[in-house]
């Protein structure tokens, strides 16, 4: 299944996500920080959804309230 969503208050202003079950197949950020995005997509890759929100959700990126990571699991949750 392929999902997009927009994240609040990042670089970042599109993700799109393909899932198969609950495992997350492929992850691609718009914009933002590209290696370190590219990292997280890949670190992620074959990961079960409910692991990498557990991993991500809260992290912040300086003195901003989310970061591209903490977006990327308030669209996974959209997901589950």
């Amino acid at each position: 299944m392929k999902t997009t969503y927009k994240p609040k208050g990042t670089c970042s202003n599109l993700i799109e996500i393909t899932t198969a079950g609950d495992i997350i197949e492929e992850v691609k950020f718009t914009n933002g920080c590209p290696g370190n995005l590219l990292a997280i997509g890949e670190l992620i890759k074959g990961m079960e959804i409910k692991e990498a929100i557990r991993r991500l959700d809260g992290i912040m990126c300086g003195k901003r309230k989310t970061s591209c990571a903490d977006q990327l699991a308030q669209a996974l949750k959209t997901v589950e």
